[in-house]
C-alpha cells in the first residue's frame, strides 16, 4: 500500500511537472501570437486563460485566434476552447449606445482600473463580451475598453439600425441639462455635454421632446441643439472652425483619460476639437501620429523653428515624446496639440491652454519645444482611412 502511495505521488508530480512545462511553452506561442496579430490592445483585444488541460482564447481577430490553435493543436492531451468576440453569450445584443453624459472607460472590469478613455452620451459601441457588471465595447473610433454595465445600453442589430434612421438631437451647448418638463425649472433628468445626441421624439416651440437610449425621456431648449441630420452634413471644417472649437474649452483642466468638457487629457482634447466638427480621429496620440499627411518640422532630429514658421499650417496636429530628453529620438508619442499658426499651438497639459515654440514669446512652452518631434495635417486628410466624417461612418448612419 505504501509503494502504492508512493507511486501516485511521483506520478502526479511528474504529471504537475509536465503542465507546468507545456503551459510555459504555451505561453509562449500566445506571447508571438499577440505580437504579431495583436500588439495594440486598443485596438485588439486577444486574451488566453489557462484552466487545467485546457486553453481558452479569446479575440477580435480571427487571424490570431487561428494563430495560436495552428501552434498548440499538436501538444497531446490539451484542450483548446476558442471565442471571436463579440461573444456568443451576448445573444445577439452586439450593439449599443452610451448611456450617460460621460461614461468612463476603463482598462480592466473595475471601477479601480486605469480609465482610458470617455464615450459620451449618445456614443454608438460594438459590445464584445459581459463579465462581470462590466461590457468590454469598441467605440467609432476602433478603440477597445471596459465600461460599466450601467453606462451602455445593449441593442440587436434591428434596433441599432432603426436609431441610425431615427430624428436625433445633437447638444451643442457646452453643458447643460435634459428636463422633466419643458421648463428649466422642473426637475432634472440629466446633465448634458457638448457633442450628446438624442433621440428626438416630439417637440414644441421651445423644447425638444427626447429619449434617452434606457428610455428615459426628457426636455431640452430647442436653442442648445441642432437636428443631427443637419449637423452631420455641415462642409468639412476648415481650421478657424477647429480653432474655434478648441478655444472654447480653454481652462478645462487636463484629465486622464477625459474627452469631454468635464476634462480631456491631450489626445482627447484633440480628438474632441475634431469630433465636435464632425471628424472622427484615432483615440491616442501615438495613434493619432500614424494617419494624415507628414509635415516637416525638424533638421536634423532637431526641432527647426523655422520650419515649423514656414510649413505647419493652422489645425496641423503636433506629437511630442518625453523620450527625445533623453536621446531617444524614435521614442514613444506621449503628447499631442494643435498648431494654431505664428509659433502658437493649444493643448491640455495641466489644462487647457495656448503656448508658443518662439523662444521669445511671453507663453513659450520650453519642455514641450524640445519634445517636439513630428506633424501631421489632418484637415486635407478627410476621408482618407480613419480620418472619417460622421456621416459617412457607419454606426452613425448615413
Amino acid at each position: 500500500m505504501k509503494k502504492l502511495i508512493i507511486l501516485g505521488l511521483f506520478l502526479s508530480a511528474a504529471f504537475s511537472l509536465k503542465a507546468q512545462v507545456d503551459t510555459a511553452a504555451i505561453r509562449g506561442f500566445a506571447n508571438a501570437v499577440k505580437k504579431e496579430f495583436a500588439p495594440d490592445k486598443r485596438s485588439v483585444y486577444f486574451n488566453v486563460i489557462f484552466r487545467g488541460d485546457t486553453v481558452f482564447a479569446e479575440s477580435t481577430s480571427e487571424k490570431a485566434l487561428q494563430s495560436l490553435n495552428n501552434q498548440i493543436n499538436h501538444i497531446n492531451g490539451l484542450v483548446s476552447v476558442n471565442q471571436l468576440l463579440p461573444s456568443k453569450s451576448l445573444n445577439g445584443m452586439e450593439y449599443g449606445l452610451a448611456n450617460l453624459s460621460v461614461c468612463n472607460n476603463r482598462s480592466t472590469p473595475q471601477n479601480s482600473a486605469e480609465m482610458m478613455t470617455q464615450m459620451i452620451l449618445g456614443t454608438p459601441v460594438q459590445v464584445l463580451k459581459k463579465q462581470g457588471g462590466y461590457y468590454l465595447v469598441k467605440t467609432p473610433d476602433g478603440y477597445i475598453s471596459w465600461t460599466d454595465g450601467t453606462a451602455v445600453t445593449l441593442m440587436d442589430k434591428a434596433s441599432f439600425d432603426y436609431w441610425k434612421t431615427a430624428k436625433r438631437i445633437i447638444y451643442l451647448a457646452d453643458y447643460g441639462h435634459a428636463y422633466s418638463k419643458a421648463d428649466e425649472k422642473s426637475v432634472r433628468v440629466s446633465d448634458l455635454v457638448k457633442g450628446n445626441i438624442l433621440e428626438s421624439i416630439g417637440e414644441d416651440k421651445l423644447f425638444y421632446h427626447v429619449s434617452f437610449p434606457d428610455k428615459r425621456t426628457g426636455y431640452i431648449k430647442k436653442s442648445d441643439a441642432e437636428l443631427f441630420s443637419n449637423w452631420k452634413k455641415r462642409a468639412n471644417p476648415g481650421a478657424e472652425t477647429v480653432l474655434a472649437t478648441a478655444k472654447t474649452l480653454l481652462g478645462v483642466p487636463y484629465l486622464w483619460g477625459g474627452t469631454s468638457i468635464k476634462g480631456v487629457d491631450c489626445s482627447g482634447f484633440t480628438k474632441t476639437s475634431y469630433f465636435l466638427n464632425g471628424i472622427v480621429i484615432p483615440r491616442d496620440a501615438s495613434q493619432q501620429a500614424l494617419v494624415g499627411e507628414d509635415v516637416d518640422v525638424l533638421e536634423n532630429d532637431s526641432i527647426s523653428l523655422a520650419k515649423c514658421l514656414k510649413n505647419l499650417k493652422a489645425g496641423d496636429l503636433l506629437f511630442f515624446s518625453a523620450a527625445k530628453l533623453r536621446g531617444n529620438i524614435g521614442g514613444r508619442i506621449t503628447h499631442t496639440a494643435i498648431y494654431m499658426g505664428d509659433g502658437e499651438f493649444i493643448q491640455s497639459a495641466g489644462m487647457v491652454r495656448i503656448n508658443s515654440l518662439k523662444p521669445e514669446a511671453k507663453n513659450f512652452d520650453e519642455h514641450e519645444s524640445r519634445t517636439l518631434v513630428s506633424a501631421k495635417r489632418i484637415l486635407n486628410q478627410i476621408g482618407k482611412p480613419e480620418i472619417t466624417r460622421v456621416d459617412q461612418h457607419d454606426w452613425y448612419g448615413n
